[in-house]
């Protein structure tokens, strides 16, 4: 897989799931062993698990390999191995310990926004927009 279709791919199982402050780092250059690192946040411990989780779901979804996962037993900080791609999910007290923007940083990826996702039929997007002239008309 496409290291910016595996970030994107990421990146959405993360939003998915309501993950916090996620920042992508180009780490191509520097001497490590993957180019990409994921930083994100959840709430809480079940909610990091719950990222963790969906990140592997969808990254196998699209035909991808999960090296290894460290961390589910606390659900503290799980990292994700995707060879390439390594995601680090963390709960907010942890991650402002660890502070790994400062570790990898530099500058994060600048990312596009995901293609909307299909919300229905040809008639709802009719519907939607026969409302908004309608409102339109109201407003004046």
């Amino acid at each position: 897989m496409d290291i910016r279709k595996k970030q994107r791919v990421v990146v959405d199982a993360l939003e998915d799931i309501k993950g916090r402050d996620i920042l992508v780092y180009d780490t191509a250059r520097m001497p490590s062993m993957f180019e990409r690192v994921v930083i994100a946040s959840g709430d809480s411990t079940r909610q990091v698990k719950a990222l963790a989780d969906n990140v592997q779901e969808k990254v196998r979804q699209n035909g991808a390999r999960v090296y290894g996962v460290e961390g589910e037993g606390n659900g503290e900080w799980v990292l994700v191995d995707l060879g390439d791609v390594v995601v680090h999910i963390m709960h907010p007290t942890v991650r402002d310990f660890y502070n790994l923007e400062e570790v990898w940083g530099g500058k994060a990826v600048r990312m596009k926004k995901a293609a909307p996702r299909a919300t229905g039929t040809k008639k709802a997007a009719k519907k939607s927009a026969r409302g908004k002239a309608a409102r339109r008309r109201r407003s004046r």
